[in-house]
C-alpha cells in the first residue's frame, strides 16, 4: 500500500549577488559574509539538531558559493600572514584603526546601523547605546569626529556581535564571553571575534556536506550568478503574462547562449563545491519559459520550480485548487520536472509568522498543511520554497525557537511527510502531469515586473545590451586566457538579476542607490576589461529610491 502522507518540501533559497570588485579584489558590502555567520550557520545548525526523519531543501547559486570560500581564505590570511581583508568592515574589526578620513568614518558609522532596529540593536543594551551615539554623530555638526577610536571599535565589535548566528551566541563559550565584556573591547577581544568568524565561514559547506551525507538535506543550485534566464533569452517573455509590458530597446545579444553558459557553469562550480552533481535547479526567481525549461533539461536538471502565479497563468485559472498546485507538472516528455511553490505558505513563513508567538505560528502552519491533507487522495506535494536568510532578523532570536520547533512539528504530524524535489522524483505514489502550456514568469506575481517594463530597469538593460555588443566585438581579439576568462566571468556578473530588482523608485534610497552604484561599477570593469572606452552614461545613476517597503524591499510577497 503507497504511503498516502502529504508530501511536504521546505526549500531555503540563500542568495547574495557579487559585491567584489574584479580589479582591486576588495567587497564593496559585507553582505555575504555577515548573512554567513548569521543565516547560513543557523540554517545548518537547525537541520544538524533535527530530529531524525526531518530533509528539506537548500539551494545555493553558485556566485554565492564563490564568495563565502573566498571570504574564508581571506579570514586565514588576514590571521596567519596579517593580510588585509578586502573588506573595510571586517578590517575595521580586526586591524588597530589607523586615522581615518571623515568620510570613511561616516560610511562605517552608517554600516554599523544596518541591522534591525529591534531585534539586533535594541535587543543588545551596549549595542543600543553605541547606536544611538553614533546617529547623534551623524547627525552632528562635528560628525563622525564626535566619537573616539574606542566608541568606534566597540561599535564595529558589537555590529558583528548582533550578527552571529542565535545558535553561536547561545553555544560558543568565547562569545559569551565577549558580549559579557560589553565595552573596552581590545586588539586581542576583536582578534577572538574575527577567529570565531574565520572557523563559522570555513566549515560552513563542509556541514552541508554533511548533512546531505546523512540524508537529511537535498542541496540544489541557481545559474550561476543568478541571471533571469527568461530575459535573457528573450524579453518578450515578459508580455506573456503582461502583454503591456515596455521592453529595453533592443534584444540582448546572443542571450541563447548565455543562458546555457550560465546553467553549465553553475553546475560546473556547485560540484566544484559539494562534490556532487546537483538534480535540481531553482531558477533565479522562480523564473522560466517554455524556452528555459528546455534549457535547464538539456543541462541535465531532473528538476526545476517556480511560483504558484506562473502556474495559475498557464492553466488560465484564477485560483488553482490543491489537486492543480500540489503537483508536480512537466511541460515537454524529456524535459524536467517542474515544481510550483504554494504562495501563502511561504508568504506566511517569509512575512506574518515573525509576528506571532512561535508555537502559535507553527500550529497554525501544520494545521493548514493538515487541512490541505485532508482534502485528497494522496501523491500531492506541497512546495513551500522562500528566502532561507532575510527573514530570521524580523523573528525573535533570528528563529532561533521558530524553525526548530517547525522541523518537529511536521515530523510529529502523522498526515504530513516531509521530503526533498529529488525524492519525489523517485516516489512512485506522486505522478507527474503534464502541463499543456507554460506561461512566462517568475514567483512574484507571476510575471516580470521586478525586473523589466520600469523605465529605470529598462535603462539598466540597455545599457547592459550595449555592453554585450562591445564585448562580442572584442572578447574574441583578447589573448591572455587568464584575461579572457576574468572578462568572461564580468559579463556573467553583469548579467545578475539583483541589479534590476533594486531599481525603482518604489525601493528604498539607501539600497538603491548602492546597487546602482555597484551595478554601474560592474559595466565599468567589463569595459575597462575589454579595453574598450567607458561610455559616459555610466557616470549617471540609474535610478533613485525612494520608496519604503516591507521588509526594506530585500523581500516581496508573491502577490499584492
Amino acid at each position: 500500500m503507497s504511503d498516502k502522507r502529504l508530501r511536504v518540501v521546505l526549500c531555503w533559497h540563500m542568495h547574495q549577488p557579487e559585491y567584489r570588485d574584479p580589479l582591486t579584489g576588495e567587497y564593496l558590502t559585507p553582505w555575504t559574509y555577515l548573512h554567513a555567520i548569521k543565516d547560513y550557520v543557523d540554517m545548518a545548525a537547525h537541520l544538524e539538531d533535527a530530529p531524525e526523519g526531518v530533509q528539506a531543501v537548500i539551494n545555493f547559486p553558485p556566485v554565492l558559493l564563490e564568495q563565502i570560500t573566498s571570504y574564508a581564505r581571506r579570514v586565514h590570511d588576514l590571521l596567519e600572514c596579517e593580510r588585509h581583508p578586502g573588506d573595510p568592515l571586517l578590517a575595521a574589526l580586526a586591524l588597530e584603526p589607523p586615522v581615518q578620513p571623515r568620510e570613511t568614518r561616516r560610511a562605517l558609522l552608517q554600516r554599523c546601523l544596518q541591522a534591525h532596529q529591534q531585534t539586533m540593536i535594541d535587543r543588545f543594551p551596549p549595542y543600543a547605546r553605541l547606536a544611538a551615539l553614533a546617529r547623534r554623530a551623524l547627525e552632528t555638526d562635528t560628525g563622525p569626529g564626535y566619537l573616539t577610536d574606542i566608541h568606534l571599535t566597540d561599535l564595529v565589535t558589537w555590529y558583528h556581535l548582533a550578527w552571529l548566528g542565535e545558535t553561536v551566541r547561545r553555544r560558543d563559550p568565547r562569545v559569551r564571553t565577549l558580549m559579557e565584556k560589553e565595552q573596552d573591547y581590545g586588539m586581542a577581544d576583536r582578534r577572538l571575534l574575527v577567529t570565531i568568524i574565520g572557523e563559522l565561514l570555513a566549515g560552513l559547506l563542509d556541514r552541508f556536506s554533511a548533512l546531505v551525507d546523512a540524508g537529511r538535506l537535498e542541496l540544489s543550485t541557481t545559474p550561476y550568478t543568478h541571471p533571469m534566464l527568461p530575459l535573457l533569452i528573450d524579453f518578450k517573455a515578459a508580455t506573456e503574462a503582461r502583454p503591456d509590458t515596455p521592453l529595453p530597446q533592443h534584444p540582448y545579444p546572443g542571450g541563447l547562449e548565455r543562458a546555457q553558459w550560465q546553467l553549465q557553469k553553475a553546475r560546473r562550480s556547485f560540484s566544484e563545491h559539494f562534490g556532487h552533481e546537483p538534480t535540481g535547479c531553482w531558477p533565479s526567481e522562480g523564473g522560466v519559459s517554455a524556452a528555459t525549461l528546455q534549457l535547464i533539461g538539456q543541462s541535465g536538471f531532473r528538476w526545476t520550480a517556480s511560483g504558484q502565479g506562473v502556474l495559475r497563468h498557464s492553466l488560465a485559472d484564477a485560483d488553482p485548487d490543491s489537486g492543480q498546485l500540489h503537483r508536480p507538472y512537466r511541460l515537454d516528455e524529456d524535459g524536467p520536472v517542474c515544481f510550483f511553490r504554494d504562495d501563502e505558505l511561504a508568504d506566511l513563513i517569509g512575512f506574518s509568522y515573525s509576528h506571532w508567538h512561535g508555537d502559535d505560528a507553527v500550529a497554525d502552519f501544520v494545521e493548514r498543511l493538515e487541512g490541505i491533507a485532508a482534502e485528497g487522495d494522496g501523491g500531492r506535494v506541497v512546495a513551500v520554497i522562500l528566502d532561507g536568510e532575510n527573514p530570521w532578523e524580523h523573528y525573535p532570536d533570528n528563529g532561533f525557537h521558530f524553525v526548530p520547533a517547525l522541523y518537529r512539528a511536521l515530523l510529529q504530524s502523522g498526515e504530513l511527510l516531509l521530503t526533498t524535489f529529488s525524492r519525489c522524483l523517485d516516489d512512485t505514489a506522486v505522478p507527474v502531469e503534464h502541463l499543456p502550456h507554460l506561461v512566462a514568469g517568475s514567483w512574484v506575481y507571476g510575471d516580470f515586473g521586478t525586473w523589466v517594463g520600469d523605465p529605470d530597469k529598462n535603462r539598466a538593460w540597455d545599457l547592459l545590451c550595449d555592453a554585450k555588443a562591445v564585448f562580442d566585438e572584442r572578447y574574441p581579439h583578447l589573448h591572455d586566457a587568464a584575461h579572457k576568462a576574468l572578462t568572461l566571468r564580468q559579463l556573467a556578473v553583469c548579467e545578475g538579476s539583483d541589479w534590476f530588482w533594486w531599481f525603482g523608485d518604489y525601493n528604498p534610497e539607501e539600497a538603491v542607490d548602492e546597487f546602482d552604484r555597484i551595478y554601474r561599477r560592474h559595466l565599468a570593469t567589463l569595459y575597462e576589461l575589454l579595453e574598450a572606452p567607458c561610455p559616459p552614461t555610466l557616470d549617471t545613476p540609474i535610478s533613485v529610491g525612494s520608496g519604503g517597503p516591507e521588509m526594506g524591499g530585500a523581500m516581496r510577497r508573491s502577490h499584492e
